[in-house]
């Protein structure tokens, strides 16, 4: 069987460079989504720590401590609540990281052998939306870093839509940034991820130690404990906003590790190395958000900043924050294109980066000035995404459990001769499972990115609606159900 004739936009010419034999970092990944032979895979656990930390050590971390204290919940919870939600979800990025070092090829790539090389279409687009929405918030981020900058430095305005032009600038910018690593590939992210690490990591850590000294600790200590249900809806919310939304493209980076790696290496690869980051972060903006109430209704996130640090200070920091958002941006542009390929757009990986970036340019500016606020949205986005991707988190692991093997042509063949096309290219065993936990976890869901709900599900008054745990309860539903119907047909089990 014949894997250029099946999909031609994921092969690489004969002969064509690549960068883990040898090849300078200037040189551009010509690989796409096929399978990366194991005599090619020399990767370690080390790597993906670094990568994964420094695309945590963002100031996106800010943003999500804010709104557990808006849960109001105290300052100890919340440090709680960001140990849990981010160590426990960024594990189950490295569990998914498992099949990545199984089968040498990206997450959605491997889902086709799960729910059909024509099934995976849904769980594709899904990962597809969360990439692209993931990249909105970081450029939008990024180009508010830019307005407060000129606004301290100038005197102009403070937010997006009173500085559009500074807005516009500060989202080609961080575009240009993003495409000059993302467009290079893998090995380029991974010596920029490491370096990053070691150096703005430790800029920000200066940084934050200036942040403490200006907290008002007796407005932080004076914040009351929360309820358990509040806890409850906190866990939920740092793992849809972290590891959840990272979670299909877990395989993306472990797709380079070497064979003989272990698994365990991996999930504690990711756990803590997006944990770490995160933890610190989240925390931050938690103490920085009982200190000042009206950090939580800014329409700029950044203005925490602005108002804490002197002038000199808060700009070094926000130009590490729009360096570190720079660093979550080309992983996550990286893994689009990827998708994008997988999905059905036949190009070239570095042209799928390409038309990714043109689409979260556009929604960032309408994001930052048309859109009113930036918190209620924020969250509703991470929390609708949440739903369906971890209802194919729950499938895929438990497909993982049985499964050991991808077969690399299978992978790349979408017509009706090939092993992973099932029945009509749909899997129904895990497409049915999948559009089912989604439709139950919908009705504990409230849809609300202002004050007036778009959506209430019917169950949402619940304890497990009430306390946000809709993601869970997909990621449940989905796996057993998979369990039930999924391993017991006829599908590929070598």
């Amino acid at each position: 069987m014949s894997t250029a004739a099946s999909d031609p936009s994921t092969t690489p010419p004969a002969g064509a460079p690549r960068l883990d034999e040898g090849r300078p970092l200037a040189a551009v990944e010509q690989r796409g989504i096929e399978p990366v032979p194991p005599s090619e895979r020399h990767g370690n656990p080390l790597e993906l720590f670094w990568v994964w930390f420094a695309a945590n050590i963002s100031i996106l971390g800010l943003p999500l401590g804010v709104s557990l204290v808006a849960l109001d919940l105290s300052i100890w919870q919340a440090v709680i609540v960001a140990i849990i939600g981010s160590f426990g979800s960024f594990a189950l990025v490295g569990l998914i990281s498992i099949a990545g070092r199984r089968g040498g090829a990206p997450s959605l790539t491997l889902s086709r052998a799960v729910f059909g090389s024509r099934g995976n279409a849904g769980p594709t687009l899904v990962a597809l939306l969360s990439r692209l929405g993931w990249e909105t918030v970081n450029t939008s981020t990024a180009a508010l870093a830019v307005v407060t900058i000129v606004s301290l430095l100038l005197g102009t305005g403070g937010d997006a839509k009173s500085a559009p032009v500074v807005t516009v600038i500060g989202v080609l910018l961080f575009v240009a940034f993003t495409i000059s690593v993302s467009g290079m590939g893998h090995a380029t992210i991974l010596v920029v991820q490491k370096w990053s690490t070691w150096i703005f990591g430790a800029a920000n850590l200066v940084i934050l130690v200036m942040l403490v000294m200006k907290i008002d600790w007796s407005l932080v200590a004076a914040v009351p404990n929360g309820t358990m249900a509040a806890v409850m809806t906190g866990i939920g919310m740092i793992a849809a906003g972290t590891g959840i939304g990272w979670a299909n493209s877990g395989a993306d980076m472990a797709r380079y590790q070497a064979p003989h790696v272990r698994a365990l290496s991996l999930v504690a690869s990711a756990a803590a190395g997006a944990g770490i980051p995160l933890v610190i972060m989240i925390s931050m903006g938690s103490m920085l958000g009982a200190s000042d109430a009206a950090i939580a209704t800014s329409p700029n996130p950044l203005d925490a900043i602005r108002d804490t640090l002197p002038g000199p200070a808060a700009i070094i920091y926000l130009v590490l924050s729009f360096i570190g958002l720079l660093l979550s941006n080309h992983l996550s542009v990286y893994s689009a294109g990827l998708t994008t390929i997988t999905l059905g757009l036949r190009v070239k990986r570095v042209y799928a980066v390409i038309v990714d970036v043109v689409v979260t340019t556009t929604c960032s500016l309408l994001f930052l000035l048309v859109a009113d606020g930036f918190y209620g949205p924020f969250i509703t986005f991470i929390s609708l995404l949440a739903v369906p991707i971890s209802a194919w988190v729950g499938i895929f692991l438990v497909d993982m459990l049985r499964r050991t093997h991808y077969d690399p042509e299978a992978l790349l063949d979408l017509s009706s001769r090939g092993a992973y096309f099932y029945s009509g290219g749909v899997r129904w065993a895990a497409v049915v499972p999948w559009l089912l936990a989604i439709a139950v976890a919908a009705l504990f869901m409230q849809v609300s990115p202002g004050e007036t709900p778009w959506f209430t599900g019917p169950l949402h008054d619940t304890w497990f609606g009430a306390n946000g745990m809709a993601w869970l309860i997909s990621m449940g539903i989905g796996g057993a159900l998979y369990a039930v119907m999924g391993l017991r047909d006829a599908g590929d089990r070598s």
